[in-house]
Order: C-alpha cells, then sequence, then structure tokens
C-alpha cells in the first residue's frame, strides 16, 4: 500500500489554493440566518443538488441518489452551506461520525477527471463524486478520502462554463441582479 502523506496529496489539488469551504448544517434557513450574520458575505446563491439537477452522481463507486440543499457565498474562499436531504452519501457518514460542521476545503480545477486521476495515483480515492450540473452538461465535484493525512475532506470543483440560476437567493433579492457563483 502507498504511504500517505499531506506531502502525497498532488498539485493537481493543493497547488490551486482553497477556494471553498464546506460546512454541513442541520437546517439550510437556520444556517444562513446564523452564518449571515457575521455579515463577511454579502449574498448566498441557494441550489438544490441531486437525481434531477445532478445527471451523474456517485457514492462510493455506486450510482449515487443523494441529494443536498446548498447555499454558496463569498469568493475568497467561497463558503458552502449544505443539508443533507436524502442519502445515503458522505455527509451522512460524516454528521454520524462527527456531528455538523467544517466537512470539506474545496479546490477549483480546470478538469476533475485530471484530479481524479491525479489523486487515485497519490493513493486519494474518489469518496463521492457528481457531474453535468451546468447548463450545458459540465461541472462537477469530487470528494477524496483524505482524512487520515488532511484532518478533513478534499474536494475537487470543476466550475461549468454557464451555471444555472439559483432557485432562490439569501437574503431575497431579484433573481435579475444575482451574480453568477463559482462552484
Amino acid at each position: 500500500m502507498m504511504s500517505r502523506s499531506l506531502r502525497s496529496i498532488p498539485e493537481a489539488l493543493i497547488g490551486r489554493g482553497i477556494g471553498q469551504v464546506g460546512i454541513l448544517v442541520p437546517d439550510l434557513a437556520e444556517g444562513l440566518r446564523v452564518y449571515g450574520a457575521t455579515g463577511t458575505i454579502e449574498s448566498w446563491s441557494i441550489y438544490t443538488y441531486g437525481p434531477p439537477t445532478v445527471p451523474h452522481l456517485e457514492y462510493r463507486s455506486e450510482p449515487g441518489r443523494f441529494s443536498v440543499r446548498i447555499a454558496l457565498g463569498g469568493t475568497a474562499p467561497q463558503v458552502e452551506l449544505m443539508q443533507p436531504l436524502e442519502g445515503p452519501s458522505l455527509y451522512d457518514e460524516w454528521i454520524q461520525e462527527r456531528g455538523y460542521g467544517l466537512h470539506h476545503l474545496g479546490f477549483f480545477v480546470p478538469s476533475l477527471e485530471d484530479a481524479v486521476i491525479a489523486m487515485a495515483a497519490s493513493g486519494f480515492p474518489v469518496l463521492q463524486r457528481g457531474s453535468g450540473y451546468g447548463l450545458d452538461g459540465d461541472g462537477g465535484f469530487a470528494y477524496f478520502d483524505t482524512l487520515d493525512v488532511a484532518s478533513v475532506i478534499l474536494e475537487a470543483i470543476e466550475v461549468p462554463s454557464r451555471r444555472r440560476m439559483p432557485e432562490a437567493t439569501w437574503p431575497a433579492r431579484a433573481a435579475s441582479t444575482s451574480r453568477p457563483e463559482s462552484a
């Protein structure tokens, strides 16, 4: 077995800088009230990821049927609040074992497949992934088995070229004034 250490995480991920901080919350509306009260993030865009919106889902190398409601806010790094809706999923596992709170650090990559290959070659397999959520069928994410070396899950995020409009924004504002989010 390949020896894994923090230094063995390839530059395909780590060399890019942290682009996102993912936080699991039991209730997205309450999470928005709490994190929104900090005043550091002006607005949040809300999406539901699941079979209707993410055509290709995988959980532990099997077809995935999970769904999660997310709120994206800020940019440097972006904050992602996540409320799991249906499982099984990596989110459910995390909550059972560790509770709510910090879940992952995300890295924006030009090619999700290249990041998956580089991470697997370095001994970090995919735990959960999804792709095809962009308007053109692009965009994807993959979470890797990095807990033992990074004390957190690491995620590669390939931003879609065109993102669909958010289901809602917080605080509520007209959809026509919303700016595109990164992931």
